[in-house]
């Protein structure tokens, strides 16, 4: 009888001792589960853009700049501009303060290209946006994405902040230089954080 008694003890201390160390490699497995899985939040950046009008014309509009990825989406909305086809540009300066939008600048070039069309094998400016156009009540709208620009990065040759956003009177023609031949500056936004 001493005999199943101490069998049945030395059962119970077997017992008790496996189940504890199980116990503490399931706590070890949850521990390293929860430590090891991250997950990455993707940087997005914003620019929100107000245009108003210039040189004696009713044009005024928003554009929204958005960088994620790599990429900049940019979306123009315009109303009071005479119907038609009009040239919009990237200007080396966020000041529209001169009444005519002189205050702007030249077309923003840093890669000091010639002036032309987005995309030409021949050349373009990083602010050569190109043309889009105007219903019969002036409202227009356009929309581009590129891998050309930046938001408050540290390569000057792509980084469109501090820069002003220019809509033409009328159509790039995509020879002219410097700028395309597009008539009076109708309206101007800086493009700042």
């Amino acid at each position: 009888m001493k005999n199943y008694a101490i069998l049945f003890s030395l059962a119970l201390t077997l017992g008790f001792t496996s189940c504890k160390s199980d116990k503490k490699d399931k706590e070890e497995d949850v521990t390293t589960t929860e430590t090891t899985e991250t997950t990455e939040v993707p940087v997005v950046k914003k620019i929100n853009v107000s245009l108003d009008a210039k040189s004696g014309s009713t044009a005024k509009g928003t554009a929204v700049f958005k960088e994620e990825d790599g990429k900049v989406v940019m979306t123009a909305v315009f109303e009071g501009l005479q119907p038609g086809t009009h040239a919009i540009h990237i200007h080396e300066n966020a000041d529209c303060s001169a009444e005519d939008g002189t205050s702007a600048g030249g077309h923003w070039n840093p890669t000091k290209m010639p002036h032309g069309k987005w995309g030409d094998s021949e050349g373009y400016h990083r602010g050569d946006i190109g043309n889009f156009e105007a219903d019969d009540n002036g409202n227009g709208t356009i929309t581009m994405t590129t891998e050309e620009w930046c938001i408050s990065c540290e390569d000057n040759t792509k980084n469109i902040a501090g820069k002003g956003l220019i809509v033409h009177q009328g159509a790039d023609d995509f020879t002219s230089q410097p700028s395309g031949d597009a008539g009076a500056r109708v309206s101007c936004g800086g493009i700042i954080e």
